[in-house]
């Protein structure tokens, strides 16, 4: 599509503009790399598919990852300078294809990163910016003279604060409290030994039997259950009862919490999920019925279990806190 390939070659010529005409130049062996790393073509930059792109997203850690190899120029004046522009070559190939895996990101049900690509040039240039100070996790250096570089970008913190909602749309700043440190539950106290003593009247033989001490608390946390469903992760995720209704979603979020730590955590593993730091030690557990919207990042759960979330009045914080995880496949 023309404003797809629009989009693309603005971001990845600015990115190879920042990266300097060196970088670019060296980037130019790629063209002789074997045909699986080249995706079996020598592919122009303002050309380059959005499917296929060596790497990965990361749901549970908020990362997206991404490599690319660079070559050796012909004659290099020594092995120092072969394996450096080498390097710098794989960096611009590695940062390209994270571009890639970045514009098939979901923000909601019906965004992807892509979209806002095409609709803000401010958008467009603060992910340039991202894409040139992402992390290089690791680099490979191949017996051909090949180097491999590993790059990688959270999703969460600057990048969350570019693709995310304004603030007009999360919970407002005056409405954030600081929540209360959960108390320790106490621990079962044995009744205290009565000889003839008398409670409330009576021989302590015909007094009623203590009632035991349950551990009790507010919820730190949500867990919802969407194994099965084929529910799609995505930046900014809702929770909807049964009529249509919004439970969970910007609505009741910080938008600070959403940036640093990301609207919902996910998991692939139930038990995980609860005994994660995000939703603290006593979450609540809800299972979802559907996925919902037009790239199922959303999820219906009962009106049963939307009343539970909404009735847990002793710390609605934790909603506001984004201490929630949602469990896929």
């Amino acid at each position: 599509m023309k404003w797809l390939a629009t989009a693309t070659m603005v971001v990845t010529l600015g990115l190879w503009a920042l990266a300097g005409p060196a970088a670019a130049q060296e980037a130019a062996p790629e063209a002789t790399l074997p045909a699986q790393e080249t995706f079996g073509q020598t592919i122009p930059e303002q050309t380059m598919p959005v499917q296929a792109a060596p790497g990965s997203v990361d749901w549970q850690s908020g990362l997206v990852t991404a490599t690319g190899i660079g070559a050796p120029p012909a004659n290099p004046a020594n092995l120092a300078q072969a394996r450096g522009m080498a390097k710098r070559a794989a960096t611009v190939i590695a940062r390209r294809n994270l571009l890639e895996l970045l514009m098939g990101v979901h923000i909601d049900s019906t965004s992807t990163v892509e979209n806002f690509m095409v609709s803000s040039d401010v958008v467009v240039s603060r992910i340039r910016g991202a894409l040139q100070n992402s992390q290089i996790l690791d680099t490979a250096y191949m017996s051909d003279g090949s180097v491999e570089v590993t790059v990688g970008l959270s999703l969460r913190g600057p990048l969350a604060d570019v693709l995310l909602p304004t603030q007009s749309r999360f919970l407002p700043r005056a409405t954030m409290v600081a929540r209360p440190a959960v108390p320790a539950p106490a621990a079962p106290q044995a009744p205290a030994v009565q000889d003839s003593a008398a409670v409330d009247g009576l021989p302590a033989a015909d007094a009623a039997p203590a009632a035991p001490v349950v551990p009790a608390g507010p919820f730190t946390g949500l867990v919802v259950d969407a194994r099965g469903l084929g529910v799609r992760p995505a930046m900014s995720p809702r929770i909807l009862d049964e009529n249509g209704v919004e439970v969970y979603g910007t609505a009741v979020v910080g938008r600070e919490y959403a940036i640093q730590q990301g609207m919902a955590g996910y998991a692939k593993e139930l038990d995980r999920a609860a005994a994660s730091d995000r939703v603290g030690r006593n979450p609540m557990r809800v299972m979802a019925l559907r996925a919902e919207g037009a790239a199922s990042t959303d999820l219906v759960i009962s009106n049963d279990a939307a009343e539970m979330i909404r009735a847990a009045a002793e710390s609605p914080q934790y909603l506001a806190e984004c201490r929630v995880v949602i469990v896929l496949d």
